[in-house]
């Protein structure tokens, strides 16, 4: 039986400056940093220096892991400049996972409130998040360039140490986020089946009157999206139990896309909602419009987020 150990800061920073490199360079680089670490922390042990002291010491002359990675796998950072190139790109990540998602998500509601069908709504969506996806690359890029040429005094740059480094997310972390997913998705599914029995609203008769359109029952598409769910439940728990991979990553991400898209169509085409519950609730006209409009933002939202994720867990990998 084997235990797990805390990862030190030396491994840590080894691991932030792989996962930057190719992977057939990755076996030598970790022989090469872990000797000349090694070899520098000793160095200043002799001159009494504490051991977690040397270590931080050693790491910190190393610098950021990011410059450390672009020197071995060849890639000098030279796109806007050295001096700004890190900045440039976390601000660049930064943006596009704000800016374009928001930007997509409010012209989607505002095609949904002014009662556009499926097609356009996601078109427009699209169309605006790739243009805003443009704006914000080429106005990023020119505000880096002008910053890089124009003269002016030398902006003071923080020193890298190895505080920065990411924390590691422990093995019992990942078990409450699973165990916590599934809990939402019992909750979830559950009110859903329930649904049409629930006792929120009834008819003449005194028959519950379901929230949820009873088409989506008649269609048998809401077992098919339960299904999804299911499937969705289950990669988490392999991703928790086996080791990431190229297809378990896809896999995810299919899933996520094809849930969100399957709410987004059911939204614009107006099949969440119950109008006879609407109705019997006293709820106003637009209420249909605004709960399928805020649907799509976070739909939209999630898509993006599943995007994100895949191309993470992929470069992980």
């Amino acid at each position: 039986m084997t235990t797990s150990t805390t990862p030190t800061l030396t491994d840590r920073y080894i691991e932030a400056t792989l996962r930057r490199v190719p992977s057939r360079q990755r076996p030598d680089i970790e022989r090469e940093l872990r000797t000349s670490i090694a070899d520098a922390v000793d160095d200043r042990l002799e001159a009494g220096v504490t051991p977690a002291e040397a270590e931080a010491a050693v790491l910190t002359d190393l610098g950021d892991p990011a410059r450390l990675a672009a020197g071995y796998a060849d890639r000098p950072l030279h796109l806007i400049g050295p001096a700004f190139y890190l900045e440039y790109t976390k601000l660049l990540r930064v943006l596009l996972v704000t800016v374009v998602p928001a930007v997509a998500a409010g012209v989607g509601l505002v095609r949904v409130l002014l009662e556009r069908d499926a097609s356009t709504v996601v078109g427009d969506a699209v169309g605006a998040g790739f243009t805003a996806a443009l704006h914000v690359v080429f106005w990023t890029t020119v505000l880096f360039a002008i910053v890089e040429r124009v003269p002016s005094p030398k902006l003071p740059t923080r020193r890298w140490t190895p505080d920065a480094l990411p924390e590691p997310v422990g093995r019992r972390t990942r078990y409450a986020e699973l165990i916590a997913e599934t809990v939402a998705m019992v909750v979830f599914t559950s009110f859903i089946l329930i649904s049409p029995v629930l006792r929120f609203q009834t008819d003449a008769d005194g028959d519950a009157i379901g929230l949820l359109d009873p088409w989506l029952w008649d269609s048998g598409l809401i077992y098919a999206f339960l299904g999804l769910l299911v499937v969705s439940l289950g990669l988490s728990f392999a991703k928790y139990y086996v080791s990431p991979s190229i297809p378990l990553a896809i896999g995810r991400a299919a899933v996520e896309l094809a849930t969100g898209l399957t709410l987004i169509w059911l939204a614009v085409n107006d099949r969440i909602l119950n109008p006879a519950f609407v109705e019997a609730a006293g709820w106003s006209a637009g209420a249909s419009r605004w709960t399928n409009g805020i649907i799509v933002v976070i739909c939209i939202g999630s898509l993006v987020s599943a995007v994100v994720n895949g191309l993470r867990d992929y470069r992980r990998r």
